[in-house]
């Protein structure tokens, strides 16, 4: 049985726009009788950030997810909403989060090698507050300067963007657990080869020095940013 169905994105209730740049936000995603299976086979990260997708960190229910997440369907029925043609004919790169610590979620576009970026949350719930909740924004020096309503990260919850010169997002600081699994469309495969690198290598320096990770974001300013 299929986790995700490519006809629900063009379901009315989606959210989108393609100004002042493309995007969309697509609720109830995953079925609720799927979360206990989800939130087993979750990675058990030991750091805090987003790594590059090892089958062998994951059970089946996420393995399975990924693969329809990455599925050409899914890839084409964003990019029709995005704007973007033959999106599946892009390489893919999946990357996993667990926690966060305050030094995530800066102000940025993503980088200039990325075409679309999507972002599954797997979250039961969330507290209530808005630290954590994505926040496409109209400028590069401001969190509270809004495109539209901000996302909680919850079980099911789908974004996706267009990545843009203006393509700004963000977060206000958030230390915890943030459960999400994130797929990029690139440019070329020597950009996923590239990226997948630093990712490992990221995960390394995490697993031996992260408190000294957590200590350098600690005092991050709410309209910190950094982009490309």
């Amino acid at each position: 049985m299929n986790l995700l169905d490519a006809q629900n994105l063009s379901r009315s209730d989606t959210i989108g726009s393609l100004e002042p740049f493309a995007y969309l936000l697509a609720r109830a995603q995953l079925a609720d009788e799927r979360k206990a299976e989800l939130a087993r086979d979750f990675p058990n990260y030991p750091s805090a950030g987003f790594f590059p997708h090892e089958q062998a960190d994951c059970g089946p229910s996420i393995n399975q997810l990924i693969e329809e997440l990455s599925s050409p369907a899914i890839a084409d029925a964003i990019g029709l909403r995005l704007g973007v043609e033959n999106l599946s004919g892009f390489p893919t790169l999946v990357t996993i989060c667990r926690s966060l610590n305050r030094r995530h979620g800066t102000i940025h576009t993503d980088s200039r090698s990325k075409v679309v970026t999507a972002l599954l949350y797997l979250n039961e719930d969330w507290p209530d507050t808005s630290d954590g909740c994505l926040r496409f924004l109209k400028r590069a020096d401001s969190i509270e300067d809004l495109v539209t309503g901000e996302i909680k990260p919850l079980y099911g919850n789908l974004v996706a963007f267009r990545r843009s010169e203006n393509s700004y997002h963000g977060h206000l600081p958030y230390e915890g657990e943030r459960r999400v699994i994130q797929i990029a469309w690139l440019t070329s495969d020597e950009e996923k080869l590239r990226k997948a690198r630093r990712g490992r290598l990221s995960r390394l320096f995490k697993k031996w020095f992260g408190a000294i990770d957590r200590h350098i974001g600690a005092a991050r300013k709410d309209d910190a940013s950094h982009l490309d």
